[in-house]
């Protein structure tokens, strides 16, 4: 029987931490793609908590693994008061993933394009038992419905005779026919135009605040975090350096990644000319490595300590802070791992 937790929280992340090993011919390189991550959703309380950094920062790597699609090395994950970090596979087939399911980012490589779009719906349904076969059609098209779409429009169709939209919007729909009470999105609109990403973000805050539906939205885009999430975390090489609502990580954030992050979005302003360079993506190895904070190389407020020491999880007014800037704050205190 899985370990309890406190049933007041929908998902507790405690310490999870994933270590990769990279070989270079007889040597070998061990890092943290996930280094120590606390956070936790409330139950009954619906979010889209956003988890977002550049490439390389461990927000996919973090997704996967409360996925269960990767294997912790350390730390605890809990879920509905149950530790599902070594849940056996019998168990997660039956329990954990009619509760918690994916959208990924390639809708068309979920969906193979020689099988009908609206057989996956249906073996989903069936195969958790959330319908029978003389509910069926009605179960998946009230599910289609809640994406804007019908089982009319997509019955007898393959993959690539939906657009991109669309197709994003029935992975969406295939994860919501076990009526899941949390989906994890991996950067869910990254692929689609411009135009189509806002809808699917739409659906999203439709599903959390209609349906009650928890998301966790991995994402590199700022401006669709802002304008989706409750909560955000922002990620910088496995650590999680900011975590707060999203009014104010990114409207006035204190960490100087967090900082320079927002900076590098130019603003839709004629009269405010982005003429900086702005380098983030630098995912050099000894960032990984290198003692103390692993943003010490790149930041413009890099005190001694920062080279020597590992900054601590700070707490101010709500929102949690890794930076060694802060260890002084008078407003700074131990808090839960709870929503604000």
């Amino acid at each position: 029987m899985p370990e309890l937790h406190s049933e007041e929280t929908l998902l507790q992340v405690e310490g999870l931490t994933k270590v990769f090993t990279i070989r270079h011919g007889l040597a070998s390189t061990r890092f943290m793609a996930v280094d120590h991550v606390h956070f936790s959703i409330q139950a009954g309380r619906p979010e889209i908590l956003a988890i977002a950094g550049e490439s390389g920062s461990g927000k996919t790597t973090l997704a996967q693994m409360i996925l269960g699609l990767v294997e912790p090395t350390s730390g605890n994950l809990f879920f509905k008061g149950r530790n599902i970090t070594h849940l056996p596979a019998r168990e997660r087939r039956a329990w954990f993933m009619k509760e918690v399911q994916p959208v990924f980012q390639d809708p068309f490589s979920a969906f193979s394009p020689l099988k009908k779009v609206e057989s996956y719906l249906y073996e989903t349904a069936l195969n958790f038992g959330v319908a029978d076969k003389k509910n069926v059609d009605t179960h998946v098209d009230n599910t289609l419905g809640t994406v804007g779409l019908s089982l009319r429009e997509i019955k007898g169709r393959y993959p690539n005779e939906l657009s991109g939209g669309q197709m994003q919007r029935v992975a969406i729909a295939r994860a919501l026919i076990t009526n899941p009470s949390l989906l994890v999105a991996d950067e869910p609109v990254s692929m689609l135009d411009a135009s189509l990403r806002m809808s699917i973000v739409n659906t999203l805050r439709d599903l959390k605040e209609a349906h009650k539906v928890n998301v966790i939205y991995i994402t590199h885009d700022l401006a669709t975090a802002f304008y989706a999430a409750d909560r955000i975390a922002i990620m910088l090489r496995g650590w999680v350096v900011e975590l707060g609502s999203v009014e104010q990580v990114l409207g006035q954030p204190l960490h100087p990644y967090t900082q320079i992050l927002k900076h590098s979005v130019p603003e839709p302003d004629p009269a405010k000319k982005w003429k900086e360079k702005v380098v983030l993506a630098r995912a050099e190895t000894e960032e990984f490595l290198r003692a103390g904070c692993k943003f010490a190389t790149r930041c413009p407020r890099v005190m001694d300590i920062c080279k020597q020491d590992v900054p601590p999880d700070i707490w101010i007014e709500g929102r949690l802070i890794k930076c060694h800037l802060y260890t002084e704050s008078p407003a700074s205190g131990d808090n839960p791992l709870a929503s604000s």
